[in-house]
């Protein structure tokens, strides 16, 4: 289905949101709730994504398909792989079957886990054969996806020998990673997180060179004494309303409900982000406030989105909205997400207004080289990508908007254009 947003004449300020659970805690806590059954969660995610890995995790089937959700493929992986006796084959949509997956099953296989691939080497579909699994020390690169690493640690408590995870090269999307070991911790594992500084000696002119690992160790846990987890909402979905706000004249007011100031979420860095754009958060009892402040704007956002990939699209099209140049970086994961999400930007970003758009493997440059009107009816084209709809939407502020595949944000965010209507946006279905 598609769906056109028409431009906005008037908006309706002061509305509050309840955003449900985010999804990246919500999907961490599900893993752990089908290791340890006596486990509650409150506010959980009513995402695609969530409820895909749930009914996976619930699933008896031989044969099971998680679609499009790459996080339950990554963690599917790792559960699937520690339950002794089942044997299965884990799969996807034709985009899941290009996501490379080689870095996690080598990694559970060296740790005993019996994995293989039935079509592509390093792709899914792949075949799992549950088994014990002792753990033990293992390196592996977190340059590439901080999920694979989180795969791990999220079934090491249940190793016979716990894990000692030794993690080179740069270590991406970090705030993910520190979520994860904060919640193993509120369950109830013994696990340390640290870096760790080595001197070598090159063996040509026998000079001394330092590398920094980071070192995590998680110990077997056997029972946990936590009965019940509340998730935050998500703050990745805020990122779309930090952007209407954004658009909006001085003085429009928001509420977000269940928000913690003291996030375990990356993408709570949302608060700062915006700030130069002129929205400030003012954190309550009940969660944010966003306000829109009169403010000069800046010539140029230079950000390192290496801590906030999934917010890369959003800043984008706030840029565009406001006329400001931009030069986002670290994006090098989002050549393997739900599509290349760099250059799915470049080509929908160019057909809003007048502007230059240059891009590279972890990066992209947005210039605008003179005042530029915006065109009208513009088409959004998604590319099964949620977060392609949902970033350019609040841009109905400046014209029309055509979103194609418009449903595809139910992945993240299933009531997103029930909450644009009550911000007075006129959705039409064609």
């Amino acid at each position: 289905m598609d769906v056109r947003l028409s431009k906005v004449s008037s908006t309706k300020s002061n509305m509050e949101f309840l955003i449900s659970g985010s999804k990246s805690e919500s999907n961490r806590w599900l893993i752990l709730q089908a290791l340890y059954e006596n486990l509650k969660i409150q506010n959980l995610s009513d995402s695609d994504d969530s409820d895909h890995l749930s009914q996976v995790l619930q699933s008896q089937e031989a044969v099971l398909d998680i679609g499009h959700a790459g996080t339950a493929m990554r963690f599917g992986t790792a559960f699937f792989a520690i339950q002794e006796g089942r044997e299965i084959t884990l799969t996807g949509s034709d985009r899941m079957k290009q996501r490379p997956i080689g870095i996690l099953v080598e990694a559970l296989n060296k740790l005993g886990a019996d994995i293989s691939y039935l079509e592509k080497e390093g792709f899914p579909p792949l075949k799992i054969k549950g088994k014990k699994i002792k753990g033990g020390k293992l390196s592996i690169d977190g340059s590439v996806s901080s999920q694979f690493l989180t795969a791990l640690l999220l079934v090491a408590p249940s190793f016979e020998n716990g894990l000692e995870l030794n993690i080179y090269d740069q270590l991406t999307s970090r705030p993910y990673l520190e979520m994860t070991i904060d919640i193993l911790k509120q369950l109830g594992v013994n696990i340390s997180f640290e870096s760790i500084t080595t001197l070598l000696k090159r063996s040509a002119n026998n000079k001394e060179i330092e590398i920094t690992n980071e070192v995590v160790q998680v110990q077997p846990l056997l029972q946990t004494a936590l009965e019940e987890a509340r998730v935050e909402s998500d703050w990745s979905s805020a990122g779309y309303w930090y952007s209407w706000v954004a658009m909006q004249e001085p003085g429009y007011k928001m509420h977000l409900s269940f928000y913690k100031k003291d996030s375990l979420q990356g993408d709570s860095e949302l608060v700062s982000i915006y700030k130069p754009l002129g929205v400030t958060t003012a954190f309550n009892k009940k969660g944010v406030q966003l306000i829109k402040v009169n403010q000069q704007l800046p010539d140029t956002v230079m950000l390192d989105l290496t801590n906030e990939p999934d917010q890369a699209q959003t800043i984008f099209a706030t840029c565009i909205g406001l006329g400001v140049n931009a030069h986002l970086t670290g994006l090098h994961t989002l050549k393997i997400k739900e599509t290349d999400r760099i250059e799915a930007m470049k080509a929908v970003g160019s057909r809003f207004r007048e502007s230059v758009i240059k891009t590279t493997d972890h990066s992209i440059q947005l210039h605008f080289t003179s005042p530029t009107s915006f065109h009208k009816e513009v088409v959004v084209d998604t590319y099964q990508d949620h977060r392609m709809a949902m970033a350019f939407a609040p841009l109905s502020m400046k014209t029309d908007v055509i979103i194609k595949d418009a449903m595809v944000v139910t992945k993240s965010y299933k009531s997103f254009y029930k909450d644009l209507k009550k911000v007075n946006v006129s959705i039409t279905e064609i």
